[in-house]
């Protein structure tokens, strides 16, 4: 029988499918964490771009607000994240992945009955704070309790099947369900499968922390017998880590330097996947190449996470924040320019490479630079500064466009902001704590 998930027992616990597992139980957690995090896909805005056209036009609402509606979701439903996140470290992993997959599951049903635009922005927060917020959020976190001495390589194999599966797939795929069933049908399945295959999932496979059940992270084999007396003790130098209290964390500058370069590039993403379209009809090009800019997308975002994460566990984090952040800059500029399919492409590589190196970072830097311990509280508070970067993403370019008839002059101001934290991200060290 599988007993449930206490991160605070002192006394190790017994599950079938961990104790049973003919490999070290953590591969299995990546598997099943990273569909969590495709799963997330109905709320992340390189899905939810493929309705924006059919929202404006069924709803008759503007672009702007839409825009704002989407901000103003992602912004209220990201002040949840740090309740979920000290639920995380209360509850475990698997109780609430299988809460957050029922409820975004039937958020997503609910998008397909929105009739104006204060049922559509009802249905913003809910997605948002359940689909990036809180299922990204458990995902990430369950993996990264299983993994130390490889972690970067771990998320960076997670985030090339995110970026394959995830964002390569799953916007055509959508595309395809729209255009076979209609939109409020399709999104209407996307929460059917939600509730049909990842709550399950997450019920039966979800574990926290190796050590409640008498392993190590990485898979590393016990040195010392008095594991089963206080099961959070480290007890090989491989998987030794310090832990810091958000409190503790918070005094540092690292802190800020990645929560706010986190956040800028979260917003400058959304902002450009959300507005995709309009963008690429503006420089001349149609819907379809917008759709189809995708696939490089996802490919380079595979490659660079898988990259990034294999460096994270070799350089610095500032570096590949840094390069992340020029990268960001670049693609901003490219906006202006995407006069032909080859240009496109070529903005494609580069926002893969910005989101993958971007990814790389975010997926490790919590967990490598404060511990496991107070993970979930941690990130439940980054997490919320990252949305509420990505929620003002939409506003400044869609209010570019309605006053100012192009994206250009915003784009070219926003390509400031990267470069400034990437020259800051350059020169703060590490945290050490006495």
């Amino acid at each position: 029988m599988i007993n449930n998930d206490d991160n605070n027992a002192p006394s190790l616990q017994t599950s079938r499918v961990v104790n049973h597992s003919p490999v070290f139980y953590g591969w299995v957690i990546m598997l099943a964490g990273t569909l969590g995090l495709i799963m997330t896909g109905p709320g992340q805005t390189y899905a939810v771009s493929i309705f924006i056209e059919h929202f404006l036009e069924d709803l008759a609402i503007s672009r702007s607000l839409a825009s704002t509606l989407y901000a103003g979701g992602t912004l209220a439903g990201s002040l949840a994240l740090p309740f979920i996140g000290r639920q995380i470290d209360r509850r475990g992993s698997r109780q609430m992945v299988l809460i957050i997959s029922v409820l975004f599951g039937l958020a997503c049903i609910y998008m397909g009955f929105v009739q104006n635009a204060l049922m559509l922005g009802l249905g913003f927060l809910a997605i948002r704070l359940l689909g990036q917020g809180g299922l990204g959020l458990v995902s990430q976190n369950v993996i990264n309790q299983w993994w130390v001495a490889r972690r970067g390589m771990i998320m960076g194999i997670s985030g090339l099947l995110l970026s394959l599966l995830g964002l390569g797939a799953l916007p055509g795929l959508i595309n395809w369900l729209v255009n076979l069933l209609g939109w409020r049908p399709a999104y209407m399945l996307l929460g059917a499968i939600l509730l049909l295959v990842m709550a399950p999932v997450g019920y039966f496979f979800y574990r926290d922390r190796p050590e409640a059940y008498g392993l190590q992270p990485d898979g590393v084999v016990a040195k010392v017998a008095d594991t089963a007396v206080n099961p959070l003790v480290p007890i090989s130098p491989l998987v030794a880590e310090v832990n810091w209290t958000l409190a503790e964390a918070r005094r540092t500058p690292m802190f800020w330097i990645v929560a706010v370069s986190s956040a800028l590039i979260a917003m400058l993403i959304t902002g450009l996947f959300f507005h995709m379209v309009s963008i690429f009809a503006d420089n001349g090009l149609p819907a379809d190449m917008a759709a189809a800019v995708f696939l490089p997308i996802a490919l380079t975002t595979a490659v660079i996470t898988l990259l990034g994460g294999v460096l994270l566990d070799r350089l610095p984090v500032r570096l590949v924040l840094a390069a992340s952040l020029i990268l960001q800059a670049i693609a901003l500029l490219l906006a202006q320019y995407l006069v032909s399919p080859a240009l496109a492409m070529i903005y494609g590589v580069v926002i893969g490479a910005t989101a993958g190196s971007f990814h790389a970072v975010g997926s490790v830097v919590w967990a490598k630079y404060y511990g496991r311990q107070h993970l979930g509280t941690i990130t439940g508070v980054t997490a919320t500064i990252v949305i509420v970067g990505s929620s003002l993403g939409p506003i400044p370019l869609g209010v570019a466009r309605d006053t100012l008839g192009s994206y250009d002059q915003a784009l070219l101001i926003l390509a400031i902001f990267p470069v400034l934290l990437a020259i800051a991200a350059l020169f703060t060290p590490k945290p050490e704590k006495e």
